[in-house]
């Protein structure tokens, strides 16, 4: 498997940051996602928490996925294209963090999910039937687009029922971010995978009408 050298450089820039965070205290409380700091004018915190992890395992989880996922966005968008993106998502689900919690004045987070998030609902938005498969079901082949919708679905259950230690906020930002960018790069999947794209957009709509009637 041939991975792109935007990918590798990414996860490199993840795990420079995220080292330097684990064994510096200060640049991690520095730098890491805070509604406080970020109301007080901290704004580059929305962007470099997501190059901030809690440890190793939440590094290794996050960069195991953008590893298998990123290469298909390369792939049809090229590198500048998919920095951009990553960049959006990123973004995205720091802003929908602060919506959400933008009351509670010491809520923090750190991580790439929201990042990866949106490159995992590119990639899906873009080869919605490819088959993924699961260490418990390793020849059943679960169509990507099912994985995708089933995501957010939970992410909404998430952040309703504030389940785990988990930025189901940022989760869901990304995906937004991720879906909107590959519909901007490419809007002929509008007319192509019209069905597709608006199977999608589902739990998107869903967690907006839900904040809007009060059930967020």
């Amino acid at each position: 498997m041939n991975i792109a050298l935007v990918t590798l450089a990414v996860i490199a820039a993840n795990a420079l940051v995220s080292i330097k965070g684990f064994n510096d205290i200060s640049f991690f409380e520095r730098y890491k996602f805070g509604i406080g700091q970020i109301q007080a004018g901290q704004k580059e915190r929305m962007i470099t928490s997501g190059f901030l992890h809690v440890d190793i395992a939440h590094l290794f989880l996050n960069m195991f996925t953008l590893f298998f996922f990123a290469d298909v966005v390369v792939a049809w968008f090229g590198s500048i294209k998919f920095l951009l993106l990553y960049f959006v998502s990123l973004l995205a689900g720091s802003l929908l963090a602060l919506y959400f919690h933008r009351n509670e004045y010491y809520y923090s987070a750190v991580g790439a999910s929201g990042a990866v998030t949106g490159v995992l609902y590119s990639a899906i938005l873009l080869q919605p039937n490819d088959p993924l498969y699961f260490i418990f079901l390793p020849t059943v082949g679960i169509p990507a687009y099912i994985l995708g919708v089933g995501y957010l679905l939970y992410s909404i259950y998430g952040m309703k029922k504030r389940v785990g230690n988990i930025g189901h906020t940022a989760h869901f930002g990304g995906a937004v971010g991720g879906y909107l960018t590959t519909l901007i790069f490419k809007p002929d999947l509008l007319v192509t995978d019209t069905w597709m794209v608006l199977l999608l957009a589902i739990p998107i709509a869903l967690l907006f009408i839900l904040q809007k009637i009060g059930k967020l």
